[in-house]
């Protein structure tokens, strides 16, 4: 009897999980997009390809077919007609202030040149289905990573969610690289925690196309080989040799690109105005008066001050060997921490959060034991993470049986909780590892 109740119980978290991920997909193609054309005839803002696969992917056939320097003004326009539809006009106010400039390192062409030859549109449909199966393959590399041996139907249940999660779904239908990163992430601690050490090295170098995105575990995991350095030195040497191959190619092919990169990416952050997730909140706490440079700089000493509480569990759990606990969960902060204070505050990047996810669902009874405030504190997180999928069955429904129109009205309903997510899986998980982990038993 209980065998068919624990059965019945996947059962119907299946089905759940399973229609929280098909509401999700249809709010995205059905509801978001709909709002979105119907913005941007009415306000004429140009829509073209809008993959952000696509300025990569121009600038590496540019670069690698003609010679031509993916940086220049020249390539960048020419990437606007392509993203765009046409070139950004100044003298339009509704016009998007992002230039689509390259503004990767140029290495990146290197991960690109398979596809530089192919028609964008087959280059879109097949980097669409290959983020789905990295994404997919994420879930499965981290709940290695953590040693959660689940059943098959609470593998699938993951993979189901995490396929329906807005991240993962704007980052899919986006093609965003950050994707691709999340992916080489996951693939490279999966590498270290079997042992696989100059593996993981080197595809962590590959994680550096974003930098940004990657430089907090970069640093996290240097520091874990050179605690024991010779245990764990081929981290180490795989990071290096992967590096100095990415770099020195990127030197031959494009000599001086990283003084174009670097003013790039300057420029990039002037006319996007990226702020981070802890900037963001901070801005909006303080009001239209206060926003800006105050939002900007009290968000920046928040992701100083929350690097400087990680530091003493990250320095104590820095002899953990990789394959316990304590390894796995210190990762996950760090990638926790990265979603917070990276200067990118889109939802895509919270794909990054995967792991602390995992690691806060599988000590879900641990939780539960500690002090009110934390009890009250893992609630509020996990609503919050499930208001994307409660948002999109309730515009679903909406659009299905009352009205289309009062459900494109309700767009932006996804997005309440977008920015308590990082919040608050940052919080839980820094508590799990400074309390619930210190206590015995």
């Amino acid at each position: 009897m209980a065998d068919v109740q624990g059965r019945g119980k996947h059962v119907v978290f299946f089905l759940v999980a399973a229609l929280a991920a098909a509401s999700m997909w249809f709010y995205v193609i059905g509801i978001l997009r709909a709002h979105q054309v119907a913005d941007a005839q009415v306000r004429q803002i140009p829509r073209g390809n809008l993959s952000d696969l696509y300025p990569r992917w121009w600038g590496a056939r540019e670069l690698l077919l003609h010679g031509r320097n993916p940086y220049s003004h020249e390539v960048a326009l020419e990437i606007q007609e392509g993203y765009y539809g046409r070139r950004l006009d100044a003298d339009r106010p509704n016009d998007p202030k992002d230039q689509q400039g390259f503004a990767y390192p140029v290495y990146v062409v290197f991960l690109l040149a398979p596809l530089v030859r192919l028609p964008f549109p087959q280059v879109l449909t097949a980097f669409y289905w290959f983020l789905a199966f990295l994404t997919a393959a994420s879930v499965l590399l981290w709940l290695r990573v953590l040693r959660w041996r689940l059943s098959m139907d609470g593998v699938a249940i993951c993979l189901l969610l995490m396929l329906g999660s807005f991240p993962a779904v704007q980052g899919i239908k986006l093609q965003q690289l950050s994707l691709l990163v999340a992916g080489l992430v996951a693939g490279s601690v999966a590498c270290v925690a079997s042992g696989f050490l100059f593996s993981g090295g080197a595809l962590l170098a590959l994680a550096t196309i974003k930098p940004q995105v990657a430089w907090l575990l970069v640093g996290w995991l240097l520091l874990w080989a050179m605690t024991d350095w010779r245990a764990r030195r081929r981290l180490v040497w795989g990071f290096a040799v992967a590096m100095m191959v990415l770099l020195g190619g990127a030197e031959i092919i494009l000599p001086g690109w990283w003084r174009m990169f670097a003013a790039g990416l300057q420029q990039y952050h002037a006319y996007t105005q990226n702020q981070s997730v802890m900037e963001v909140i901070l801005s909006q706490l303080l009001g239209s008066a206060a926003r800006g440079a105050v939002g900007r700089a009290g968000g920046q000493i928040l992701a100083v001050v929350a690097g400087v509480a990680c530091a003493p569990a990250l320095w104590k759990l820095r002899r953990e060997r990789a394959e316990t606990a304590g390894f796995s969960e210190a990762t996950a902060l760090v990638l926790a921490l990265t979603v917070l204070v990276v200067p990118m505050y889109a939802p895509y990047n919270q794909v990054l959060l995967l792991p602390a996810i995992l690691l806060l669902a599988r000590e879900r009874r641990a939780m539960s034991l500690q002090s009110r405030g934390l009890r009250m504190g893992y609630f509020l997180g996990a609503f919050a993470l499930a208001w994307q999928w409660i948002a999109s069955a309730g515009l679903t429904a909406i659009y299905f049986l009352e009205s289309r129109s009062r459900a494109l009205d309700g767009w932006s309903w996804p997005f309440f909780a977008t920015f308590a997510v990082p919040v608050f899986g940052f919080v839980l998980v820094f508590f799990y590892v400074r309390r619930v982990k210190a206590e015995p038993g």
